[in-house]
């Protein structure tokens, strides 16, 4: 190895990631960041996706797609593919499930990365050996039932039988992990039987660990084998022996959480995802990030300029989301604005939502209807406003009821300007979103799809293509929202006001009942 080491050339580097077992809370937080730095991303089949959401817009992302005997790519390809790409000046990341170095051949990738003379850093992931049974109530170590625990592959290559020294793990009587021995199943059990494990020893099988559809079986060595055919086996799963396993009904928690076993598709824009996304994973949802939407911002706006250069004649400023709010300040940050002249105006929002960005620039609303829509805007505005200037900087394709409303109040003059236009449809590839949207309808968790517009439900749908819209569970933030779920037949639910915390409220209830 020391011969065949060269000079690292200096010009791109490679970062080898563990994500860990899929929920995005324990992706480490150096992964996050080095991802987030990433110009290329290689990423295996076992990575979440909530993980591979993460990856930034620019980067190339690459699937290699390593699961069982299905390989996109051979190991060999995928470590000179990372010295291909660092060779020509890029941040590679290699984003594997768990933790690469164990079980996960990242040895193998740094031994082409050294003989090409190629900068490279690990940074470790957790592993699902430990993760997967602690979301499963099962502790690998108790202090009143083992001492050590111990993590074996059982992978075997097909026809060959697993080179395990079972005599060795059962002398051992500490907790046994085996991490991709499903196949291997009754092998492994028959194995450890011969060597001398007693018959009532328990066992579980762990599928999908730290997922939504995570699913545990709990049996014994002996009759293990027969209760996953019974009950069906699911992949990706570990096997774990040892008198721990009996702890999982007393120790299980995630069932607990308000939202444990809920899988929820969020379709808000990915700018506006991340807070409720946080606040969803806290109450034990699992969160897939599909932006149904995006927003882009109007470039050489001659009538907001004009607008602007005339902003003392305004006495209400109207804002209808808080994407109106952010692109409207960020142009005034890019013609050098000086906010001060904003002074003599009033600021009305659609909903709290709206009115936290807008504090967020230094400026309160003073005014914000009861309810969180453009019809009760305009109602609410028409009765401050007569013979009065306004100005309502929003998206292109806005809802007349606003303007309906305002109408009426006499005198009224409203300057109704597009700031940013909505792009319906999945960042993703069009020819692979409807599959995507497909799959993560089908992981046989408990799943619902989260709407807060109904530009995320005609974006949603341009991005599914032809799915089961009757089969989609929708929880909608207002009536509008829900007419636009209603039209694709979707089974639909409201929140009682048009908040994301009275959205997540009506999901719980809709989980209660469903339970």
């Amino acid at each position: 190895m020391a011969e065949e080491k060269k000079k690292t050339n200096g010009t791109g580097k490679v970062w080898l990631v563990g994500a860990g077992p899929s929920d995005a809370g324990l992706f480490t937080l150096k992964g996050r960041q080095v991802l987030a730095d990433a110009e290329v991303v290689v990423y295996d089949a076992l990575v979440g996706p909530a993980i591979l959401a993460m990856i930034p817009e620019t980067a190339e992302a690459i699937n290699v797609g390593k699961r069982s005997s299905n390989h996109t790519m051979r190991q060999e390809q995928i470590s000179e593919l990372l010295a291909e790409k660092a060779k020509e000046g890029k941040r590679v990341v290699r984003l594997k499930g768990g933790d690469p170095f164990l079980f996960g051949r990242g040895g193998e990738e740094l031994e082409v990365l050294i003989r090409e003379g190629i900068a490279y850093e690990v940074v470790p992931g957790v592993t699902s050996a430990i993760s997967v049974p602690a979301y499963q109530g099962i502790p690998v170590t108790h202090r009143d039932y083992c001492s050590s625990v111990h993590i074996i592959t059982g992978h075997k290559r097909e026809g060959e039988a697993c080179n395990i020294d079972f005599e060795a793990l059962v002398r051992t009587k500490g907790t046994l992990v085996f991490l991709m021995g499903v196949s291997a199943l009754q092998m492994i059990c028959e194995g450890l039987l011969a060597a001398g494990m007693k018959a009532d020893m328990p066992a579980a099988l762990l599928a999908k660990g730290t997922t939504a559809a995570q699913k545990r079986i709990v049996a014994t060595v002996s009759t293990l084998p027969q209760e996953v055919a019974r009950q069906g086996a699911v992949t990706p799963a570990i096997i774990v022996v040892g008198e721990v396993c009996a702890l999982a009904d007393t120790f299980s928690w995630v069932d607990r959480l308000p939202l444990g076993g809920v899988r929820v598709l969020l379709t808000r824009p990915r700018e506006l995802a991340s807070k409720t996304a946080l606040k969803l994973r806290k109450r034990g949802a699992e969160v897939i990030e599909l932006p149904a939407i995006r927003t882009e911002a109007r470039k050489d706006n001659a009538e907001l300029k004009r607008a602007l250069e005339e902003i003392a004649a305004y006495e209400w400023i109207v804002f209808t989301s808080p994407t109106g709010v952010r692109v409207f300040f960020e142009e005034l940050q890019r013609q050098r604005f000086d906010v001060r002249r904003l002074s003599g105006a009033k600021f009305a929002v659609i909903g709290t939502g709206t009115a936290k960005e807008l504090e967020k620039r230094g400026f309160y609303a003073d005014l914000m209807p009861e309810v969180f829509d453009a019809a009760h805007l305009g109602a609410a505005l028409a009765a401050v406003c007569e013979n009065t200037r306004v100005l309502i900087p929003r998206a292109a394709i806005g809802s007349p009821e606003l303007l309906l409303e305002l109408q009426k109040a006499a005198g009224v003059q409203v300057d109704d300007i597009a700031i940013y236009d909505t792009v319906y449809g999945s960042e993703a590839d069009p020819e692979t979103a409807p599959v995507q949207v497909k799959r993560e309808l089908e992981q046989g968790a408990e799943t619902y799809v989260l709407f807060t517009s109904a530009s995320t439900v005609k974006g949603f749908a341009a991005a599914a293509g032809d799915i089961d819209y009757p089969a989609v569970q929708a929880i909608c933030i207002g009536a509008q929202t829900k007419a636009a779920a209603d039209a694709y037949g979707m089974q639909t639910y409201m929140a009682e006001r048009a908040t994301i915390d009275s959205l997540i409220e009506k999901l719980e209830e809709v989980h209660r009942q469903n339970r």
